[in-house]
């Protein structure tokens, strides 16, 4: 007679249970939210970890401050629920969620000197640890020397890291920033992105920034959400959504980018005017030949080549590599550190952009009329198809 046979586990996994996975530290689910007759937000999903930066990006009225203003509790959603840790805050006030908010108008107190607007929220505290606290926050922002300032005393820089040092006073659970920087000026504002980023990233608050410049958005989040008409058309680290658009909205908003009509002639092949290029594009594998599609590429990821006079008079041309073609400079802009071209290639039937760092000596790398080869990388080039 068999005896039946006996399965031992190993010995590490016996007593061993499966635990359900934590649950986001911020969980956005199925958020919609209408004013009359308008759909401003439809359908927004979004996790959030704790200690991540996350930039909603986007043009005005694609939704981005209304989403914000429903986080922290201003605006109540028509559909959808906001967890925090797993917990439905969805009905809770604003005080009652414990979010710290910046806004773009600084909302700083202008009758309380700068040690008072941050001390504003932590009534309740006595007195030697609120003193204390407001103390370590301007210092924290650096400007511990302007406790007496009043607001109209500072500069747009200096009432804005007040208005941090008030958010963050009572350590809150997550930091929502609206357009923080948007009404400073260009130098202000580029020094406070890594100031903001370095206090976020020192402190470990979870934060979320609206804005609608993509370079702040690119240079200070872990993560860019890019909305477009209520909803969200990209999100990602900010290299991949630069490096790997998928719509052609996505390409167009986030840098610069060629964008070109094109057909799909197999998996790994497209079609632009007469001109077959090879392509490794994440969405290739979703784009069945016939298809029509648009095709990208950055500017700056173009590579020029000298290209033989010769070949042009040739009346047996011989064929070119793979992904170069023949083009016109047009046009040559010098933009500081680098120049930008408009070339015309007959056989794409199209115009091309291109960016090319500024030589030493600052001298044009190119002239009007001339010709040049160009090569199109594989794997820089984006198939992009509509949301």
């Amino acid at each position: 007679m068999l005896m039946p046979t006996l399965s031992i586990a190993p010995a590490e996994a016996v007593g061993r249970r499966t635990h359900p996975a934590p649950p986001p530290f911020l969980a956005i689910g199925n958020i919609g939210k209408r004013f009359g007759s308008t759909q401003v937000l439809d359908g927004i999903d979004l996790h959030i970890a704790q200690g991540e930066f996350v930039a909603l990006l986007g043009p005005s009225g694609c939704g981005k401050t209304t989403l914000l203003r429903i986080l922290c509790g201003i605006e109540s959603a028509s559909s959808g629920r906001v967890l925090l840790q797993g917990r439905d805050i969805s009905a809770q006030t604003p005080a009652q969620r414990g979010f710290g908010i910046v806004f773009q108008s600084y909302a700083l107190f202008p009758n309380l000197n700068a040690a008072q607007n941050v001390a504003y929220g932590l009534r309740g505290i006595e007195r030697e640890r609120r003193e204390a606290r407001v103390r370590e926050m301007l210092e924290l922002v650096g400007l511990a020397g302007s406790a007496a300032q009043f607001p109209a005393q500072l500069s747009g820089g200096q009432q804005q890291r007040i208005a941090l040092a008030r958010a963050l006073a009572p350590s809150p659970r997550m930091l929502l920033l609206d357009e923080p920087l948007s009404a400073l000026d260009a130098q202000v504002r580029t020094h406070l992105r890594g100031e903001i980023r370095e206090i976020c990233r020192r402190l470990g608050v979870t934060t979320m920034m609206v804005t609608h410049d993509q370079e702040e958005a690119m240079s200070m989040a872990d993560r860019v959400v890019l909305m477009h008409r209520g909803r969200i058309e990209q999100a990602g680290t900010p290299a991949m959504l630069y490096a790997a658009p998928r719509t052609p909205f996505a390409a167009s908003f986030v840098g610069r980018m060629n964008v070109w009509p094109g057909v799909m002639l197999g998996l790994d092949a497209v079609r632009v005017g007469e001109v077959v290029l090879d392509c490794q594009s994440p969405l290739h594998r979703i784009a069945v030949p016939g298809r029509t599609v648009r095709v990208g590429i950055r500017p700056e990821q173009i590579a020029v080549l000298p290209h033989d006079p010769a070949w042009d008079r040739s009346p047996t041309r011989e064929a070119l590599p793979a992904n170069t073609v023949v083009a016109t400079v047009e046009r040559l802009s010098f933009h500081g550190a680098h120049f930008s071209a408009a070339l015309a290639c007959d056989a794409m039937q199209c115009e091309v952009a291109l960016d090319m760092p500024t030589p030493p000596g600052a001298e044009a790398p190119l002239r009007p009329g001339e010709r040049v080869r160009l090569f199109l990388p594989a794997q820089a080039l984006s198939l992009l198809v509509d949301a």
